[in-house]
């Protein structure tokens, strides 16, 4: 029966206890990786549901080897620090050391993975690509927490209303509704997330234009606490082995997630 790598905290246990078959006296380490909302990487972790990219790339690291067994741990995007910094947590992934890390220690792993922040507009008869140029006076749709380029990557909400007209939500589906609908003039929306989202809404494709103006590029990071089971340097092995037998290309690239060279040390 296939597992799923979202547990309770009494599975987690019986996991670390359950000796793999052929292995009967060495029991794989257990590496607890922290799930945080954040479509399309995971999607609603607490539900316990296997929806998303982390899934699948555990899953993936799973089957690749019988030392480790990754499992999802749910958190939340503000929670996921201190989840990782008090041992609740082993390693958090697709992140970026940028992104709040810098007083929590950590090893860094570099995943080769880059995704994008784009805008998102209604397509209206002689709206081009300069519609994105200037921000001043649109209405933007933004994700609650987000670190945009285009404002200084200050996330104050405040900041954000007042000096962008902006309204937040914790919905990239509501910010792209928001627009449909004439609420919003632009919405801001992870490369990734809206190529997932017009495979599931193939009627709006036409009605959205998308920038060529790019606000920033996500390069994505492993991040672990130091006394993690698993070390940087085993996981980044890892990785390379699922970049090096396809894996990494079949999960990613459907959402168009570059695979991108990672620097040799």
């Amino acid at each position: 029966m296939k597992s799923s790598p979202i547990r309770t905290a009494t599975g987690l246990v019986l996991v670390a206890l359950t000796a793999f078959s052929g292995l009967p006296a060495q029991a794989a380490q257990l590496v607890r990786v922290g799930a945080a909302h954040f479509p399309p990487y995971t999607i609603r972790p607490e539900n316990g549901a296997d929806t998303g990219l982390l899934p699948e790339l555990v899953e993936a690291l799973n089957a690749l080897q019988k030392e480790y067994q990754f499992v999802l741990v749910p958190t939340s995007i503000p929670r996921r620090f201190g989840d990782l910094k008090e041992g609740r947590t082993d390693m958090a992934i697709f992140e970026n050391p940028e992104w709040g890390w810098k007083d929590i220690p950590h090893t860094t792993v570099d995943m080769g993975l880059e995704d994008a922040e784009i805008f998102v507009a209604q397509r209206e008869e002689g709206r081009q690509q300069d519609y994105f140029s200037d921000l001043k006076g649109k209405r933007l749709a933004l994700y609650s927490g987000y670190h945009y380029e285009f404002a200084n990557f200050n996330a104050d909400p405040k900041f954000l209303a007042d000096t962008f007209k902006a309204t937040l939500t914790y919905s990239h589906d509501s910010n792209l509704l928001m627009v449909l609908r004439g609420r919003a003039d632009i919405a801001l929306v992870t490369r990734s997330y809206l190529f997932d989202y017009l495979k599931r809404n193939e009627k709006v494709a036409d009605k959205l234009l998308v920038s060529q103006r790019i606000d920033q590029v996500y390069h994505h990071y492993s991040i672990l606490r130091p006394a993690a089971p698993i070390t940087g340097e085993a996981f980044g092995k890892l990785l390379q082995e699922l970049r090096d037998n396809g894996q990494m290309l079949k999960i990613f690239e459907p959402y168009k997630i570059a695979l991108v060279p990672v620097p040799q040390h």
